[in-house]
């Protein structure tokens, strides 16, 4: 215990088992059946290995989908037909999924390298990071930002792979051993979740801090019940940014400042989407809530797909997306939370949000397999 008070990281799934109780609890809930009310058309699939149990993201950038593996495999996808661009080999097996820009494409190994890419697959440096990484890497605006576990940012330059910048957190007691997701807001500015309940807004260009807020506050006495880490990454839409954290709440704040707005009671780690009126997120049940955006007014609650282990939410048109443990995913109307539709998309868990991106809806399994869907 004391090597924990000094900063040791957790998993996560040791947080859960701690607070969910028996296995016999978080029995998944049997799937209903559903008269398909949306129907998504797969237009390609193909798959680029396995991250198993690692969440690997895949990134849309310039018509293309960037993927990678667990075992150091690195593809580009054309987004309209799945055609392979390219395919490298990495040197050393990798801990995350890759970040892009669609000039420069960027992942990360288990040994803390990270080896930078060109538009044409060739390896054009590498960089000694010199600690864990689980964070998808953002690069844009000619800047690669890393994320170690130690809570160190480090900007690169994409063209050379050279330390531009760094920005050192001090560390919590005790924090998630998990990716902590990172938004980019335009060119500017990354905004992404911390230990403690707190989120806030670094400068691409220097690393500096622009501002720091707290959407909850640890409570409890021991260490484990005193976990309250932002980890999902941020969701915006119209200038409200909107978080969620782990055994803490779900509320959105403005942009420019951070300052909260509104805030409730809630725990996750996959995170929130948002449509004009609507924030969405499932809890650690697998509960789906929708909230009203301009007041946090609960709008709606799902409980049909408890324990389910359900991923990172989309919401696109008039349905709120996400996968879940077996493979499935799930399509609820924003407006009731009525499940109107399901496909089976992989027998791998599905934890990465969708994407939707030149007119198709991209989703990637854990087991490697990535399609194009789309709506009819």
């Amino acid at each position: 215990m004391q090597l924990l008070r000094w900063g040791a990281i957790v998993s996560l799934s040791l947080a859960l088992i701690a607070c969910s109780g028996s296995s016999k609890v978080r029995k998944p809930a049997e799937l209903v059946n559903v008269s398909n009310q949306v129907e998504l058309a797969e237009v390609w699939s193909t798959n680029v290995g396995s991250s198993i149990p690692a969440n690997f993201r895949p990134v849309v950038a310039d018509d293309h989908v960037f993927a990678a593996s667990a075992r150091g495999t690195l593809s580009k996808l054309n987004i309209q037909n799945g055609r392979v661009v390219w395919e490298v080999s990495v040197p050393e097996k990798l801990s995350i999924g890759p970040g892009s820009d669609g000039k420069t494409t960027v992942v990360v190994s288990t040994e803390g390298t990270a080896y930078g890419y060109d538009e044409s697959g060739k390896n054009i440096w590498k960089h000694l990071i010199g600690s864990e990484v689980l964070s998808d890497p953002i690069v844009a605006a000619g800047v690669v930002v890393i994320r170690t576990l130690d809570h160190r940012f480090i900007g690169l330059d994409a063209a050379t792979g050279k330390r531009r910048w760094i920005y050192q957190r001090q560390q919590t007691p005790l924090s998630l051993r998990v990716g902590y997701g990172m938004l980019l807001v335009g060119n500017d500015a990354v905004v992404t979740g911390f230990g403690g309940g707190r989120f806030g807004a670094l400068a691409l260009s220097n690393g500096g801090l622009i501002w720091e807020s707290a959407v909850s506050f640890p409570k409890g006495f021991s260490e484990i019940e005193r976990l309250n880490d932002v980890t999902s990454r941020p969701s915006l839409e119209e200038g409200r940014l909107c978080v969620v954290s782990y055994q803490g709440k779900i509320g959105c704040a403005e942009l420019r400042s951070g300052n909260l707005v509104w805030s409730k009671d809630f725990s996750s780690y996959t995170g929130t989407t948002q449509s004009t009126e609507f924030v969405f997120a499932a809890n650690e049940k697998s509960h789906v809530y929708a909230y009203r955006a301009s007041d946090g007014v609960q709008v709606w609650e799902n409980t049909q797909l408890t324990w389910r282990d359900v991923g990172e939410p989309l919401a696109i048109g008039r349905v709120v997306m996400m996968g879940d443990k077996q493979g499935y995913v799930h399509l609820l109307n924003q407006n009731s939370g009525q499940m109107v539709s399901r496909i089976r998309h992989d027998s791998s868990p599905v934890t990465a949000a969708p994407i939707a991106a030149g007119g198709v809806i991209i989703i990637a399994s854990q087991g490697g397999k990535i399609a194009a869907y789309r709506p009819r």
